[in-house]
């Protein structure tokens, strides 16, 4: 038996400890929101908040990460995961959709831990996600965007 905290909810699961996370939030729990792209942790597009840390669902086994906090997308309502989400409507990031929650997941955790990147550290966090439609520049628009958003709110 493996006990999860996922999305703020308690989980006892009798699964195999190998399994991979985004298996059991997919398969297991039904919340689709995370994706499976390359199953090799290489794309990003599986990626969730592991204690806030984005971290690769597609190879992580889920023994890895009982006693830790793991949220998806389906709940992530920071104002930073607000702010980004705002700026990928505004700037009409999403062309075929399908890296998107991974990318809005490493985007809003690079914001909740660095407020005002710059173009190279929105680079180096980004770096994971994958986007096969090269919508690059408008990520990182949209993350300067949802940050001088955020810098806003602050004052």
């Amino acid at each position: 038996m493996i006990s999860l905290t996922i999305n703020g909810k308690a989980h006892q699961l009798d699964i195999d400890p190998e399994t991979p996370l985004l298996w059991v939030l997919r398969d297991e729990l039904h919340m689709t929101g995370t994706k499976l792209g390359c199953g090799m942790s290489l794309c990003g597009a599986c990626t969730v908040h592991m204690d806030g840390t984005p971290v690769r669902a597609c190879s992580l086994p889920v023994s890895a990460v009982a006693g830790t906090n793991i949220q998806t997308i389906e709940t992530i309502n920071s104002p930073a995961f607000q702010a980004v989400q705002k700026a990928w409507r505004e700037l009409d990031v999403v062309q075929c959709g399908y890296c998107q929650s991974g990318q809005i997941m490493s985007a809003t955790a690079l914001l909740q831990t660095n407020s005002k990147p710059t173009d190279e550290q929105i680079d180096a966090a980004m770096s994971g996600n994958l986007c096969r439609c090269a919508t690059y520049h408008r990520i990182r628009s949209a993350i300067h965007q949802a940050s001088d958003q955020l810098g806003a709110k602050a004052k």
